[in-house]
């Protein structure tokens, strides 16, 4: 669900870089806004692949989430 929100922003930074690219400021900020939480939330392709295949973290995991489960710790 989106929700309008206000932002004071010192238009002429993003005036320029949104110019760049042909869109307004507007765009360009909820562009970088999304890859800013894409690049510092979510795990990519290549680290998860790592993730499944480290057996020992696998394993941590799951007694970790099983302690939890069973309200241990």
């Amino acid at each position: 669900m989106s929700k309008t929100i206000f932002l004071r922003l010192s238009e002429e930074k993003f005036k320029n870089l949104a110019s760049r690219d042909n869109r307004p400021s507007s765009n360009f900020i909820e562009t970088a806004v999304k890859k800013y939480i894409e690049h510092n939330i979510y795990v990519d392709e290549f680290e998860m692949e790592e993730i499944r295949n480290n057996s020992e973290l696998n394993k941590s995991l799951k007694k970790g989430f099983s302690d939890m489960k069973s309200k241990k710790g």
